[in-house]
């Protein structure tokens, strides 16, 4: 059993203020409403509906926390979550696929993600969500631009790739991994970045994704033990 399981809703925040104080590692998840973030961090986390798809994209301004540790596995529970227990927070950002939001939902939404990506120093990596069919769009060259100057990890994922043919999805894969590789410091040296084929509906890549975010996050994967009143 994945320590991802045991991830239940810690908080949510919509101004930078409200940002948690906890001080362990941050993992968080990025990418176009449609791009498929919030099915990666249910099936991720073994849950149908910890991560709410809105079903207007881009209405949802908020940035969510779900907790790793500190508390029964499975969201449902209502024991309370022992804060100085949790090992780590998973962070759903708002989507960014906004082409009916006012101008100053758009402009708070830069705000709020740029800000959080570029300065909160408990963020330890960020978890790109991309549709292999249509990936870096502006919106996730932008994301990219926003984070790649802290020199943290980024990691991408293709999902859909159910869609595409064995061919396609190599080429997909090889071509992510042309445009990460073009990133380069000042001393001409790449980022960490790294990328994979996803798919929530034929389950290819769950495993992989697994084993990278508990990398980033630090943890060692031992075994969690089953809730015994599940």
């Amino acid at each position: 059993m994945s320590k991802l399981w045991q991830a239940r809703f810690f908080t949510t925040v919509n101004q930078l203020r409200d940002l948690p104080k906890t001080q362990v590692p941050e993992i968080a998840f990025a990418g176009r409403s449609n791009a498929g973030k919030s099915t990666a961090i249910n099936i991720l986390t073994n849950q149908k509906g910890l991560a709410f798809a809105s079903k207007t994209p881009g209405r949802t301004q908020h940035i969510n926390f779900f907790s790793i540790g500190g508390a029964h596995v499975a969201m449902h529970r209502k024991d309370p979550t022992k804060v100085e227990e949790i090992e780590g927070l998973l962070v759903d950002l708002p989507g960014y696929g906004y082409a009916e939001v006012s101008g100053d939902a758009k402009l708070h939404w830069q705000r709020l993600l740029g800000d959080y990506v570029q300065r909160r120093e408990q963020l330890a990596a960020l978890i790109l969500i991309m549709d292999s069919r249509r990936p870096f769009t502006e919106l996730d060259i932008q994301m990219l631009e926003w984070f790649a100057p802290t020199g943290k990890p980024i990691h991408c994922i293709l999902t859909k790739v159910d869609k595409l043919n064995r061919n396609e999805s190599v080429n997909a894969l090889r071509q992510a991994q042309q445009v990460l590789d073009s990133y380069v410091d000042e001393e001409g040296n790449g980022f960490p970045f790294t990328v994979q084929l996803f798919s929530a509906l034929k389950r290819i890549g769950i495993e992989e994704a697994n084993d990278k975010i508990i990398e980033l996050f630090g943890l060692d994967e031992d075994p969690v033990p089953a809730d015994p009143e599940q």
